[in-house]
């Protein structure tokens, strides 16, 4: 994208190496682009997002929200008209993205590599429940869990530690939400 890159990982048993491999990719496409730019400085706005995604029931619907990214932005009319897309080797192009792993849900899609292939071109082009693209773009945007409550509570669970989907901001105080504002207001008299 213009302005951001969304990746989808599986870090395996090294989780905690998913920073440096954030912070080294962050850096060597930095030293890159100031170079080819003759520029100097960072070019990242701030640390990076992430989320834990529910393999069964999200990796597939995450996989369509990044590859529907560039038309959501109305800089392709389709994913397949995007160079820099994953979509090309999972609609059965291939070719230089032959480094892109597929994962277990893809290959659950079809017997043959031409079967799953249609089956993910039909599934990125069905429509995208409101739910499913608010509940991808929260996760995203403040590093909850993309998944179900069960996913949730087996994380609770694996950290020993209550996860809970917030609003931003504090909570409100129960004598907030009936007390009416008061405002001050300030104006010089002009002489």
């Amino acid at each position: 994208m213009t302005n951001h890159v969304r990746l989808i990982l599986q870090p395996g048993d090294a989780v905690a190496g998913m920073g440096r491999l954030m912070k080294r990719l962050a850096g060597r496409q930095t030293r890159f682009v100031n170079r080819q730019e003759l520029r100097t400085g960072t070019l990242w706005e701030s640390r990076y997002r992430s989320s834990p995604i529910e393999t069964e029931a999200y990796l597939l619907a995450c996989c369509r929200y990044v590859e529907l990214n560039p038309v959501r932005a109305g800089m392709v009319g389709d994913p397949s008209e995007y160079p820099w897309s994953s979509f090309h080797r999972h609609a059965g192009g291939g070719g230089r993205f032959a480094w892109v792993d597929m994962d277990p849900c893809y290959l659950g899609l079809g017997a043959t590599d031409e079967e799953r292939a249609a089956r993910y071109r039909d599934f990125v082009h069905s429509a995208v429940g409101a739910g499913e693209l608010s509940l991808i773009r929260e996760a995203l945007q403040r590093g909850h869990l993309t998944g179900t409550q069960r996913f949730v509570d087996q994380v609770e669970k694996i950290i020993g530690r209550r996860i809970e989907r917030r609003k931003k901001g504090r909570p409100r105080k129960a004598d907030e939400k009936t007390s009416v504002p008061f405002f001050a207001f300030s104006q010089r008299i002009v002489k």
